[in-house]
């Protein structure tokens, strides 16, 4: 195999490819380095979470992936392309810490909208929205409006709807940091069961050690000022994995390694 064919297969292998990547950010005369000489491979297919303090850039990276940033200098590509336009066929699908679900419509008209604002036709996407709202566990609300849900109800109606369009990767900023610790490690495993359902590629921002363990093929650790990965750990599970998995002692061994990289000294 040549240089260049597997210059090209890599490419092809990679679902996110940040190379050299800086951002700062200058409000009222003050500038602030939200992420200097940042590097990251995502292979496709794969699930990555991102770990680190409060300021160290994790959000700011998920922004310029999804193209709602640009860098000051590095590349973004996203499937070998420039993530705007990735984007723009509906191929990114996007859920925050706030399921941003417009209060007068049902379950059902919330998860369609991203299918509207890109001009495709809902009712020919009828089954499929069904088909979503069953995936994450909502047979039977379809049409609750989102005062009726409960909080982890209305993160899975933010899930359907970043997945109704069918894309070949997921961006996950905190889905889950707004709920107690008993209902998120319940939304971990049925987040795992959508994620496996739908094979796609998955790159997600947590606080939550435990959290990024248990998700992830790999977690990527990132310390502040300035903004940079510092070091990236293979999660060694195999998958499903349970809730069982939370109370093992390799698993809080994982958790334990992490929470020693994330320490300032160790960096």
């Amino acid at each position: 195999m040549t240089d260049e064919q597997r210059k090209a297969q890599s490419h092809e292998a990679a679902g996110v490819r940040i190379e050299c990547v800086s951002k700062t950010f200058r409000v009222r005369g003050v500038s602030t380095e939200a992420l200097s000489l940042v590097s990251l491979e995502v292979l496709h297919g794969s699930f990555v979470a991102i770990i680190g303090p409060s300021g160290c850039g994790k959000s700011t990276l998920l922004r310029l992936v999804a193209g709602l940033e640009e860098p000051d200098s590095g590349t973004v590509l996203t499937r070998n392309e420039k993530p705007q336009a990735f984007r723009a066929r509906g191929e990114l699908g996007i859920a925050f810490q706030d399921s941003a679900l417009l209060s007068w419509r049902t379950a059902r008209r919330n998860v369609a909208l991203p299918l509207e604002v890109l001009g495709r036709q809902v009712n020919g996407n009828r089954k499929r929205i069904d088909d979503l709202i069953e995936l994450v566990g909502l047979t039977g609300y379809a049409d609750a409006l989102p005062a009726q849900l409960s909080g982890g109800m209305r993160q899975r109606v933010a899930i359907a709807r970043a997945l109704v369009t069918n894309p070949s990767m997921i961006l996950l900023d905190e889905p889950f940091g707004a709920l107690d610790q008993i209902l998120r490690r319940s939304m971990n495993v049925e987040l795992q069961r959508i994620w496996m359902a739908s094979p796609m590629t998955a790159l997600m921002v947590t606080h939550s050690i435990d959290e990024a363990v248990f998700l992830a093929d790999q977690v990527v650790v990132m310390q502040a000022r300035p903004g940079r990965i510092t070091d990236t750990i293979a999660i060694p599970f195999a998958r499903p994995r349970s809730s069982a998995l939370f109370a093992r002692r390799e698993f809080h061994e994982v958790c334990d390694l992490l929470a020693a990289k994330l320490e300032p000294s160790s960096t």
